[in-house]
């Protein structure tokens, strides 16, 4: 069968909701001449009867590891540490070609069982440009957070304090910003990188909800005026960032003079030197989506919102647009040595496992790696 197996796992994060593959789609492959093979799903978006429905073959979850050799693995966040040996193929966002922690030991695992990966954050066209990503649902979700964070903090205490959990439809989110909006005011909100997927996804509930919307591209970070910044009750970080830049926001610039108050950060690189805002170190989580920052002086301090899986908490609509983007391409794995995508997909792959074999520090230049 060679690569005409494309093995759809089930996401080990438990907080996964999304699937890079829907039912309709995996019928497209199978008319294509693919086997489709499913993995029990019960968090899945998508119920197992839809893909049996397609036609699909539906198996056990974690199954994967004793695939055929030959067969695609196709899946979306993180794998599970074991197996050590990775034979496969496997096409996922591996956050690994930016010396991100624990790239070594991944890297290792696919040269260790002879295995292949085909990042979905390295798939891009002729011109260097994504062809697949969750950037829009990303900074539509975290200008969302935002939202309810500033609205239910006027009242005293934040919507985020319960924890988060999925919304099965954008509609519902909706209702629950209407819900708790003050009635005083709208805030005033910058994005940064608003020119971006996941800035014009701001853009969109922001503007929804009626918020004072201030948009940054390049040139405004060029020679960044912190005033302005802090002159925002919110700040969306949607910035593509693939050098060192000066910091967007500093804790100095964190002080009783200052009207900002919460910050989400839907770039989320806090394990990057590259970071634009380096006032924390580790991402938030559903559990805790917010962390409180304090100024160097102690007088102030902002709530900073990093989740780095942002458009799971969209499951629904994040997966159909990033299934329809991704499906052309499947369809060509067939043949993905004659497909340029594939080709600079593996190129990135190759490179990477060339870095790890000479020990060198090479950075490849992706675009935004919102996954």
């Amino acid at each position: 069968m060679g690569n005409d197996i494309i093995w759809l796992r089930r996401e080990n994060r438990l907080t996964e909701r999304r699937t890079p593959l829907l039912p309709q789609g995996a019928r497209t492959l199978i008319e294509h001449g693919y086997n489709v093979i499913v993995e029990h799903s019960q968090k899945r978006i998508i119920a197992d009867s839809e893909y049996e429905n397609a036609g699909c073959t539906i198996v056990a979850s974690g199954s994967w590891v004793n695939a055929p050799k030959e067969a695609i693995i196709l899946g979306l966040k993180e794998l599970p540490p074991i197996p050590e040996k990775l034979k496969n193929t496997h096409i996922y966002f591996a956050h690994a070609y930016k010396s991100q922690s624990g790239w070594q030991e991944l890297l290792s695992r696919f040269t260790k069982g002879g295995g292949n990966l085909l990042d979905l954050e390295y798939m891009v066209d002729q011109n260097g440009k994504r062809v697949v990503a969750f950037g829009y649902w990303a900074g539509y979700m975290g200008a969302a957070l935002a939202l309810l964070h500033w609205h239910s903090k006027q009242n005293g205490s934040s919507y985020l304090d319960q924890g988060l959990s999925p919304f099965e439809k954008a509609s519902a989110l909706d209702k629950v910003i209407e819900k708790l909006k003050s009635p005083t005011r709208n805030p005033k909100v910058l994005i940064i990188g608003a020119g971006g997927r996941s800035g014009k996804g701001a853009f969109e509930i922001l503007s929804h909800h009626g918020a004072d919307i201030t948009c940054w591209g390049r040139n405004e970070t060029k020679n960044i005026d912190r005033k302005l910044i802090i002159d925002h009750d919110i700040l969306i970080n949607c910035a593509f960032v693939k050098h060192k830049i000066a910091p967007f926001l500093r804790k100095n610039d964190i002080t009783n003079k200052m009207r900002l108050s919460v910050v989400a950060d839907v770039s989320c690189d806090p394990f990057s030197s590259f970071n634009p805002i380096p006032l924390y170190h580790d991402t938030t989580t559903w559990d805790s989506p917010y962390i409180n920052v304090q100024g160097d002086l102690g007088q102030h301090a902002i709530d900073i919102i990093a989740i780095d899986n942002l458009p799971s908490l969209l499951p629904h609509e994040a997966s159909i647009e990033f299934s329809e983007q991704l499906l052309p391409h499947l369809i060509t794995l067939k043949n993905r040595a004659h497909d340029p995508v594939w080709l600079q997909t593996q190129a990135s792959f190759d490179k990477a496992v060339n870095t790890l074999n000479n020990n060198i520090i090479i950075v490849p230049q992706p675009s935004h790696a919102i996954g």
